[in-house]
């Protein structure tokens, strides 16, 4: 069945705008839509009416995260595998297996509080989305802890089309807050499963060490906080999934071409098991349009648990000791960031700084500097400033920088390594000379073990932090 003839089944057509926010396309409440084609990933902006065009070219369709009326809460666990990226396409079975310890801890957390989110199957693994009431109090409490950097505020202060509207400033506030939340849930799944789960649990996609079948782990993948509102996305339900098709260099021709058509669908009542023999078969995924609802459930009253519960955490505290201190301001780099005596690191985490396009882009190797730099006694939102430096210099980034934010991506991902140290939920397993090693990231000729020497200086300034 040719994707075009699938789209046209109206089931399908009402599903997917039901999860754009309305019963029809002029209700949607989505800022806009996003179309990619098999041979090329690009998730550009589309005005939502542009959806039924999209359809009849039989393209892959996502949302925006920003909608009109409610925050949109994603909650995405994947697994990864840096040595064989088509390992989840070709046993399915097995890596929906190793997920299902890290999926079922946060779906008994967040269903404890009340909320019931709708659980999305992809090719790589779940996904759990709920909204929460814009003028909700939730919303509110949201927009009350969220940090949002000046340069992402005047990001926020411009027009963005489509939709051809600014981000409403406690919009941006509430978004920046909710990734605060849903980092602190990221920690509580981590504690719960991680001992069940049979691979390594990370939050975002992090490179380990090898095991069984290469390097591979779960990503509870909060990155999307990373990053301002607007440019974020989500795939719409029912949507083919051409991730793989578009992953042709990094999968292989020979192995996409032996793989079946996907479809992104809700699992509402289905098991996994089934809903993996149905995300392969167009026809199945049609009759499932007729009985499953795509639609994103309001939670703005259970979320305020979860809301609450980050609030009294340890993760809080820590997250105000992060921003009590502020980035170097650029004209101060040249006596500051860039006077960094690198020759004082390990050549492992020197190589980074050095040649931060595009290891500074990879979040292993963030968690690697983050590491090695609060060894040395750097407060975290410092290491941030260092990073933030390296995005804002010409190291051949092109113009990506001008679309996202240097300052809110190196904030995130520097919170978010410090926070699970210092907050006890990293404890270090892989932070060592032969992880380091097993990961490709040593040049022994030129270091005589120096991440294990700092291991221990490490543990002992969590003990002074706590």
């Amino acid at each position: 069945m040719a994707i075009s003839e699938y789209y046209r089944d109206p089931g399908i057509r009402r599903q997917m705008v039901r999860f754009l926010g309305g019963e029809t396309v002029e209700e949607a409440t989505a800022a806009y839509i996003t179309a990619s084609a098999p041979g090329c990933i690009q998730y550009l902006p589309r005005p939502v009416e542009d959806l039924y065009a999209c359809l009849d070219q039989g393209l892959d369709i996502g949302r925006s995260l920003w909608d009109k009326e409610a925050l949109v809460v994603h909650l995405d666990i994947d697994y990864v595998n840096f040595t064989y990226p088509a390992e989840a396409y070709l046993d399915a079975n097995r890596t929906f297996d190793i997920l299902q310890p890290v999926i079922g801890a946060a779906r008994e957390l967040v269903e404890a509080e009340g909320v019931r989110p709708l659980h999305l199957l992809s090719g790589c693994g779940h996904h759990l989305v709920w909204s929460i009431r814009q003028g909700s109090a939730a919303f509110a409490r949201l927009a009350e802890v969220g940090r949002v950097s000046p340069s992402v505020e005047g990001r926020y202060r411009q027009t963005h089309t489509p939709p051809g509207r600014a981000v409403a400033p406690e919009l941006g506030r509430a978004h920046a807050g909710l990734g605060m939340v849903l980092e602190h849930l990221a920690h509580r799944v981590l504690a719960r499963a991680a001992p069940a789960c049979e691979v390594p649990v990370e939050v975002t996609a992090v490179r380990v060490g090898s095991g069984k079948r290469g390097s591979e782990a779960v990503s509870l993948d909060i990155s999307e906080y990373a990053d301002p509102l607007h440019l974020r996305t989500i795939r719409v339900p029912f949507s083919v999934y051409l991730k793989p098709e578009q992953r042709r260099d990094v999968l292989g021709e020979e192995v996409v071409s032996r793989l079946s058509p996907l479809f992104l669908i809700p699992l509402d009542r289905m098991g996994v098991t089934e809903g993996l023999e149905t995300m392969r078969s167009p026809q199945r995924v049609r009759e499932w349009a007729g009985a499953a609802d795509a639609r994103i459930p309001e939670c703005s009253s259970a979320s305020e648990a979860l809301i609450e519960a980050y609030r009294a955490s340890d993760l809080a505290g820590f997250h105000e000791w992060f921003y009590s201190e502020s980035h170097e301001p650029p004209e101060r780099w040249p006596r500051t960031y860039d006077a960094t005596p690198l020759e004082r690191l390990p050549p492992c985490g020197r190589k980074a700084l050095q040649n931060p396009c595009d290891l500074l882009m990879r979040p292993g190797r963030i968690r690697h500097v983050v590491r090695l730099l609060l060894a040395e006694g750097w407060h975290p939102r410092h290491i941030a400033g260092l990073i933030r430096s390296k995005y804002e210099r010409d190291y051949g980034w092109g113009d990506y920088w001008y679309r996202y934010d240097a300052t809110s991506r190196a904030d995130f991902y520097t919170r978010v390594f410090a926070g699970l140290f210092l907050a006890g939920d990293d404890e270090l397993v892989d932070f060592n000379c032969r992880s380091t090693q097993e990961k490709g990231w040593c040049l022994p000729a030129e270091c005589h073990g120096g991440v294990d020497a700092r291991r221990e200086a490490l543990l002992q300034r969590r003990a002074a932090h706590v």
